[in-house]
C-alpha cells in the first residue's frame, strides 16, 4: 500500500513525530498499521458504501487470470476459462494477456493447469459478498474526461503545518542545486542554461498511483490532467469526473497528495515547489475503499498510466494483501507475474517505472522476517513468518524498477528505509520521522493544507520528478535510456567507500542529483 510504507499494507511515508497522525501510517514508519478491518467488513455486508453486489449468501474472493499468451487473444481466453470455472470476470486486461475474475471457494483448482493458462492467483484473503458492481464508465483504458469539479478530499487523522511559503526546502537543495537569490532557502532547480527549455515540461506526463490526488490544491490545480486521470481502485479504469480524488472515508487518502506535490506542484512562491514544476501529472487512485492496494489495482494503474503516455510511473506502496510475495506460493507467485507483465508493459510504452524501497528497516537482499501479511484479515493475529531474499514487494523488487530508499537532511540513510546491494537503484530525500518539520520532508496535503512527512514514499516521488526532467531535456529518449541517466548522474557525484553516498547496499548508484 501507500508506503508509509505505512501501516503494514500500502503506501509509505512516516508522518512527523511532533504530532499525532492516522491510520495513514500505513506506508510511514509508525505505530498501529490500520483500523480493525473486521469493522470495515462488517460495514461492507450491512451495506456500506463499499461498492459491492451482495450475493446469495455466498462469498467471494477476486483472482487474476494470466494466460500463456501475453496479448489480447490471452485475455479473451482467460476469460473463457474464468467463466466455464464459475467465475465472473469483471476486467480484461488485453495489454497483458490477463484477466479479473470473482469466484467462490475452489474457483483456482478448476482453472489452474487448463490448456494456455500460465497462472491464477487470488488477490486478496478476506472475502466479500460479491463482485464490484457496475458503474457508468469503468472499464475502457482509453476513456479520459474534461469537466470542472469540487472535492474536499480532508484526512484529518494527520497534523498539517502552516503555509511554508516555499521556504527551507532541503529536500530540493540535496538534489545538488544552490539556494534561491535574496536569501530565499528554496532552489530553483530548474533555472541555468541547462535546464529544459521553457515549455518543455508542459509536454511530459507522469503518472502518481496512489491514495489519489486533491486537484483542487493551488499548488496542484495546474499539474493534474484530467484526460489522463483516473481510479483504479477496484481494478477497473474508472475515468469519472474527480474519481481520482482521494476518498476522505479512508485512511491514508491525503498520501497521494503529498506524494504528487514533491513531484511536480507550482513554483509561484507560497506552498511547496516540486522537483518538476510545470509537469503533467497523471493522477491514479488505487487506494480502495477497504484501504487495500490490491494487485488488480496495480495492474489497472500502470496500463492506465502507459496507455496515456506516461514517461514516470510513480509506486509510493506496496501490494496487499501479503508484504512480500515468494514463488513457492501459486497465489503469491501469480500476483507477481501480472504486475510484472504490466511493469514491463509500462517500460515498453517508455515509462519509467519509481518504487520505494519500503520502511522496514529491512536488507532486501538477506532472509527476513514478515509479521504483517496477510494485512486485510478480518479477525487473528498475522502469520509470523520468517522469507527469503526471493520473496518480493511488489512492485519495487521486480526487475527493471528503479526503487529507491531514503536518506536525511544531512544525506545519510534514514532509519527506517530498506535497502540491499543489488536491491535498491538510488537514493533520494525522505527525511526524519523523528526531525520535525525541519527534518522531514513538507509537501501539499487534501483541503488546500501541507504536510511534514518521511518515508521512502517521499524518496521515490523525488526520483520521479526527476525522471520528468531528463525526459523533457531528451524527448526521444526510452524508459532504459532515462533511468540510466538517472543512475549515471547519481555516480558521478558520489564517491565510494562505506557509509558514503556510494554504499551501493543503502544508495544504490548514489544520491539522486537532477539530471542536465
Amino acid at each position: 500500500m501507500a508506503q508509509v510504507d505505512p501501516s503494514g499494507r500500502g503506501p509509505v511515508h512516516v508522518p512527523v513525530r511532533t504530532a499525532r497522525t492516522g491510520p495513514a501510517a500505513r506506508r510511514r514508519v509508525r505505530g498501529p498499521f490500520r483500523v480493525l478491518l473486521a469493522m470495515l467488513l462488517t460495514a461492507l455486508v450491512v451495506g456500506g458504501a463499499v461498492p459491492y453486489v451482495s450475493g446469495p449468501g455466498r462469498s467471494y474472493l477476486s483472482y487474476l487470470v494470466l494466460a500463456e499468451q501475453a496479448d489480447a487473444a490471452g485475455a479473451a481466453l482467460a476469460a473463457g476459462e474464468a467463466r466455464a470455472a464459475g467465475g465472473e470476470v469483471v476486467q480484461e486486461y488485453p495489454q497483458i494477456g490477463a484477466v479479473l475474475a470473482y469466484a467462490a471457494g475452489g474457483f483456482a483448482g478448476k482453472v489452474r493447469d487448463r490448456p494456455g493458462v500460465a497462472a491464477v492467483g487470488a488477490t486478496r484473503t478476506a472475502p466479500v459478498p460479491g463482485p464490484p458492481r457496475s458503474l457508468d464508465g469503468a472499464g475502457d483504458f482509453g476513456a479520459g474526461t474534461v469537466r470542472a469539479g469540487s472535492a474536499d478530499g480532508r484526512d484529518d487523522t494527520t497534523a498539517t503545518v502552516a503555509d511554508p511559503g516555499e521556504h527551507d526546502a532541503w529536500n530540493l537543495a540535496l538534489l545538488g542545486a544552490a539556494a534561491g537569490p535574496g536569501g530565499d532557502a528554496t532552489p530553483n532547480l530548474l533555472g541555468g542554461p541547462d535546464a529544459p527549455a521553457a515549455g518543455a515540461l508542459g509536454k511530459v506526463l507522469v503518472a502518481v498511483l496512489d491514495s489519489g490526488v486533491d486537484d483542487t490544491h493551488p499548488d496542484l490545480r495546474a499539474a493534474v490532467d484530467p484526460k489522463a486521470s483516473a481510479s483504479c481502485a477496484d481494478g477497473r479504469p474508472d475515468a469519472r469526473t474527480g474519481a481520482w480524488r482521494p476518498d476522505d472515508g479512508v485512511g491514508e487518502s491525503g498520501h497521494g497528495t503529498h506524494v504528487a506535490g514533491i513531484v511536480g506542484a507550482a513554483r509561484d512562491g507560497r506552498g511547496v515547489s516540486g522537483v518538476a514544476p510545470g509537469v503533467r501529472i497523471a493522477a491514479v487512485r488505487l487506494l480502495g475503499p477497504l484501504g487495500q492496494y490490491y494487485a488488480e489495482n496495480i495492474v489497472c494503474g500502470m496500463l492506465w498510466a502507459a496507455d496515456h503516455g506516461a514517461r514516470a510511473i510513480n509506486n509510493s506502496y506496496f501490494a496487499d494483501p501479503w508484504k512480500y510475495n515468494c514463488p513457492d506460493d501459486r497465489d503469491q507467485a501469480a500476483l507477481t507475474a501480472a504486475v510484472g507483465r504490466a511493469a514491463d508493459y509500462a517500460r515498453r510504452r517508455g515509462a519509467v517505472v519509481v518504487a520505494s524501497a519500503g520502511n522496514d528497516g529491512q536488507d532486501l537482499g538477506a532472509p527476513r522476517p514478515d509479521e504483517r501479511s496477510p494485512n486485510d484479515r478480518t479477525a487473528g493475529p498475522a502469520e509470523s513468518r520468517f522469507v527469503g531474499p526471493e520473496c518480493v514487494r511488489l512492485p519495487g523488487e521486480l526487475p527493471g524498477v528503479v526503487t529507491v530508499t531514503a536518506v536525511n537532511r544531512d544525506g545519510r540513510p534514514s532509519a527506517y528505509t530498506n535497502h540491499g546491494r543489488g536491491r535498491v537503484s538510488l537514493a533520494a530525500p525522505g527525511g526524519d520521522p523523528d526531525g520535525g518539520a525541519q527534518g522531514a520532508v513538507v509537501s501539499d496535503w487534501p483541503g488546500d493544507r501541507y504536510a511534514a512527512l518521511a518515508g521512502t514514499s517521499m524518496a521515490a516521488a523525488h526520483v520521479t520528478g526527476a525522471v520528468a526532467v531528463a525526459a523533457a531535456l531528451h524527448p526521444d529518449w526510452d524508459a532504459g535510456r532515462l533511468a540510466d541517466l538517472l543512475a549515471a548522474t547519481a555516480a558521478a557525484a558520489c564517491p565510494p567507500g562505506p557509509h558514503a553516498c556510494g554504499d551501493r547496499q543503502y544508495y544504490g548508484a548514489g544520491t539522486l542529483t537532477l539530471p542536465r
